[in-house]
C-alpha cells in the first residue's frame, strides 16, 4: 500500500504522464467503451451501505419496486444499443438473489445477449452454483464492488463483511465470468484508504477486467448525504493510480459524473479512463444526458468502441 500511496503523492503532471504512457502501451487512447446501467429491481435493500438511497434503513424517497419483466428489460437494452452503448448492465437491490429471481435474470441475460450486447449484472452476494447458472446463461461480467479499503469499510457498512465481498468475487471468477469490481471515493475516507482500495483491487488474482471508479453521489437521507463535495483533482489521481496499477483493465468513469464539468472529465480520460456509464440515468441517480456526452466526445476526438476493440493489437 505504501507504494500506491506514493503514486498519489507524485506531482500531478508526473502522475498523469506516467498513467497516459501506460495507457497508450495497452490501449488506443482515443477509444472509450460505453455501458448503460438499468435498475431492474429498485429499493427495499436490507443492507445498510451508508451511501445508498435504496437501503430500507434510510428515508430517501426511493420507492421500492418489483423485478422488471424480461420484455421491459429487452426494450431498454434495444434503446441503449441504438444510443451507442455496447454493454448493458442490470442491477437489482438484493442482499443476494433467490433461485427464482436468478432464473428470471438469466432470461434477461439471454435476451440482451441476443441483441449483440455485452452483459453485466449486479445482484448482491452469489454462491458458486448461482455464478455457474449465470455463466450458463451467457453472462459476460458480474459487478461486485469492494467499495473502499478494508480499514475504512466498517465506517460505511455493517451488514456485509469485506470477506463476504471477496467470497462472491472468487465464486464469480471460478465460474469463468469476467469480474467488474471497483469502489467509491469521496465518502470521507483518507488518501491512504483510497490507496488501500486500489491495493486490494490490484492484488486480486487476476485483477478485475473492469474497474468502475465512482464518486460519491450525495443523497439526502443517507448518512453521507451532507458530506462536502469531493476534490476533482483527487478523483483524477485515483483514475491515474488505477490505470498504473491495473494496466490492462478497463477503468470506468461511473457514478458522480453528473457533477463533473467537461474539463475534469477530459482529465479523467487523459489519466487512463477508457470506459464510462452512458445514458441519462444510473440506478437511481442522474447521469449526463446522451447529447452532452456526444458533444464532449466530438470536442475531445474520442471514439465509442466495444470492449474487444479497445486493446492495441499485439
Amino acid at each position: 500500500m505504501d507504494a500506491i500511496e506514493a503514486l498519489y503523492e507524485l506531482a500531478f503532471p508526473d502522475l498523469l504522464f506516467r498513467a497516459q504512457a501506460i495507457h497508450r502501451e495497452h490501449f488506443d487512447p482515443s477509444s472509450v467503451q460505453r455501458s448503460t446501467l438499468l435498475s431492474i429491481k429498485t429499493g427495499g435493500c436490507p443492507e445498510d451501505c451508508a451511501y445508498c438511497p435504496q437501503s430500507v434503513h434510510f428515508d430517501t424517497g426511493v420507492v421500492a419496486s418489483k423485478l422488471m419483466s424480461v420484455e421491459e428489460v429487452t426494450e431498454a437494452a434495444k434503446a441503449a444499443k441504438a444510443s451507442g452503448a455496447t454493454r448493458f448492465c442490470m442491477g437489482a437491490a438484493w442482499r443476494s438473489p433467490t433461485q427464482r429471481d436468478l432464473e428470471r435474470v438469466g432470461e434477461m441475460v439471454q435476451a440482451v445477449k441476443g441483441l449483440g450486447l455485452e452483459t453485466c449484472v449486479t445482484l448482491g452476494m452469489l454462491e458458486r452454483h448461482q455464478a455457474d447458472d449465470l455463466k450458463s446463461c451467457g453472462l459476460d461480467y458480474y459487478n461486485h464492488n469492494l467499495d473502499t479499503s478494508p480499514e475504512f469499510y466498517g465506517e460505511i457498512i455493517s451488514t456485509r463483511t469485506y470477506q463476504d465481498r471477496l467470497a462472491t468475487l472468487a465464486n464469480v471468477r471460478d465460474a469463468g465470468i469476467s469480474v467488474c469490481c471497483g469502489g467509491i471515493v469521496g465518502m470521507g475516507e483518507s488518501r491512504r484508504a483510497r490507496a488501500g482500495l486500489i491495493a486490494e483491487l490490484a492484488n486480486l488474482e487476476p485483477y478485475p477486467e473492469s474497474v468502475p471508479i465512482n464518486q460519491l453521489v450525495r443523497v439526502g437521507g443517507t448518512p453521507l448525504g451532507d458530506l462536502a463535495p469531493f476534490d476533482g483533482f483527487e478523483f483524477v489521481r485515483t483514475i491515474a493510480v488505477a490505470r498504473i496499477t491495473m494496466p490492462k483493465a478497463m477503468v470506468r468513469l461511473s457514478a458522480g459524473r453528473e457533477t463533473m464539468d467537461e474539463a475534469l472529465q477530459a482529465l479523467c480520460f487523459l489519466a487512463g479512463a477508457n470506459s464510462m456509464f452512458y445514458g441519462d440515468r444510473l440506478l437511481t441517480t442522474a447521469n449526463p444526458q446522451v447529447e452532452k456526452d456526444e458533444a464532449l466526445f466530438a470536442r475531445l476526438g474520442l471514439r465509442a468502441v466495444p470492449a474487444e476493440a479497445l486493446a492495441r493489437p499485439r
